[in-house]
């Protein structure tokens, strides 16, 4: 069973390590590198170091080169540096390796997103989903982290299966693995009846990567209270609320965030929950327009859509975040004009490139909201109209 009752120090002290490679520039690194360094402190720890290095490919024993090794190894001693994350998946004779040359915990960035959804998870769904991930992670590395296993002493990347389970051997993983997908189908299977029982509705999902502030948006229309906090994965579980705008109701549902380099054990596993995505109707694709890599965040998320065979349906781009965009574009001695010149170079660029799907609002400062609403109201109606044309009363 996962263990999320364990307490984490305060700010863990990381050290984050990355490659610059033939499908990896220094740029494209540096980005990945603060949202590993983001991942970490949402799992609870604070990244003081990073290294670098440019290489064809990963070293296949220790990912990086012995001297890049060397140069880690001297910069840890002395430091209390708990934890080394790597950007990129490890395997197990790696992990093996690196311990051995560093004397420190190590872990990669599917293990540490898997360390954070376990911290998150509440449900029994979710619980089995992230627990289901871990297992399928662990499986092929099982005998290069033995021995690692053995010095794991609490922290980040430690929750989970526990050590005991682990050193059994593969078949009793794979039998664990067998068990949680029969419970998983058993969860699956009520929540397919749910979803059934709750009628003919229109049924609208937010979908986004993570941190974008979906759940805020969630809120604001639907008067509801969700979790929402400054923190990637801050939620997992799929809420969903009875909206009604005007005489028009509807279901609209908040799901987890994509994020890039998700481990393809978590997307598997998750995939009953991401059935919200995959049922809905309408999907609201909310974005961070102020995040300085918020094109390659819509790819990321357009992607899993298209894996999650649900990127056919009607979409509404909602660029939020507008107040910190103009924060971060605008100085004070930019003349209003072309302020104004700026903005509408955004707002037709991606009117053309979503074909007039998109809406432009500050969750946080609630702006433009009503624009939002009117949105997805013509939506839901034009919906209604194709799905259940009898259903009159909710047309107007």
């Amino acid at each position: 069973m996962l263990d999320t009752k364990k307490k984490i120090q305060k700010e863990e002290k990381a050290v984050l390590v990355g490659l610059v490679h033939k499908d990896q520039t220094e740029q494209q690194l540096n980005e990945y590198l603060d949202e590993l360094a983001f991942l970490a402190e949402t799992a609870g720890a604070v990244a003081v170091k990073r290294f670098t290095q440019k290489l064809p490919h990963p070293d296949s024993r220790t990912f990086v080169g012995k001297g890049k090794l060397e140069e880690i190894r001297q910069y840890i001693q002395g430091r209390d540096i708990r934890i080394i994350i790597f950007d990129d998946e490890l395997s197990g004779a790696q992990i093996n390796n690196i311990e051995k040359a560093l004397e420190i915990k190590t872990i990669d960035r599917s293990d540490l997103i898997l360390d954070i959804f376990a911290s998150r998870a509440k449900t029994a769904q979710a619980r089995a989903q992230v627990e289901l991930a871990q297992y399928q992670y662990i499986l092929p590395r099982l005998r290069g982290m033995w021995k690692h296993l053995e010095r794991l002493g609490g922290g980040i990347g430690t929750r989970g299966p526990g050590e005991t389970e682990i050193e059994t051997d593969r078949r009793i993983v794979r039998d664990k693995i067998s068990l949680l997908r029969k419970r998983l189908a058993e969860i699956d299977k009520q929540s397919f009846t749910q979803r059934k029982e709750r009628g003919e509705f229109i049924r609208v999902a937010l979908v986004g990567y993570t941190n974008v502030g979906k759940s805020t948006i969630m809120n604001l229309l639907s008067k509801r209270d969700v979790f929402a906090e400054n923190k990637l994965f801050a939620t997992l579980d799929t809420t969903t609320s009875k909206v009604v705008f005007e005489t028009t109701p509807f279901l609209l549902s908040d799901t987890v965030g994509f994020i890039r380099k998700l481990p393809h054990h978590l997307v598997e596993s998750f995939k009953s929950t991401l059935d919200e995505v995959r049922e809905s109707d309408i999907l609201l694709h909310v974005v961070d327009v102020s995040h300085p890599a918020y094109e390659e965040q819509i790819a990321v998320v357009n992607k899993t859509l298209h894996d999650l065979d649900a990127h056919d349906k009607p979409v509404l781009t909602i660029f939020n975040k507008m107040d910190l965009y103009e924060a971060y574009t605008f100085d004070e001695w930019l003349e209003e004009n072309t302020k104004k010149e700026i903005l509408e170079d955004l707002y037709e660029r991606w009117q053309h490139e979503t074909g007039g799907n998109a809406v432009f609002v500050s969750a946080l400062e609630k702006k433009n909201i009503d624009q939002l609403r009117k949105s997805i109201l013509d939506k839901v109606r034009s919906m209604y109209r194709v799905r259940y044309p009898y259903k009159s009363e909710f047309l107007y």
